[in-house]
């Protein structure tokens, strides 16, 4: 059972990245897929998860209308594309798998069970 998030990299600001998440040993689409964020001295942070089904999602006030988070079950992964990207957007970020159950999210950390390696997004000034 794994997760691998990638994606990430240098990009100036208001710039874009998608990140991707990719599974592999199991299925995510019995699974809410959530994105979190954990920058230099801070906590990791929920931005964006999507429900099992796809139709539920929830994004971070800081993140809204800026990212937008989708899952494509027949490719196994789920994608998280960030647009207007700005300094305070630098973090590594990390994909995790949790059952939630059906149409539900959280961007509660402990309510997910498989987490990807993070991804490092930097966004220069």
């Amino acid at each position: 059972v794994q997760l691998q998030a990638s994606g990430g990299g240098l990009v100036q600001a208001g710039g874009s990245l998608r990140l991707s998440c990719a599974a592999s040993g199991f299925t995510l689409d019995y699974y809410a897929i959530g994105w979190f964020r954990q920058a230099p001295g801070k906590e990791r942070e929920g931005v964006s998860c999507i429900s099992n089904s796809g139709g539920i999602t929830y994004y971070a006030d800081s993140v809204k209308g800026r990212f937008a988070i989708s899952r494509d079950d027949a490719k196994n992964t789920v994608y998280l594309q960030m647009n207007s990207l700005k300094p305070e957007d630098t973090a590594v970020y990390y994909c995790a798998a949790g059952d939630l159950g059906a149409s539900e999210v959280t961007p509660d950390i402990q309510e997910y069970d498989y987490w990807g390696q993070g991804t490092q997004v930097t966004v220069s000034s």
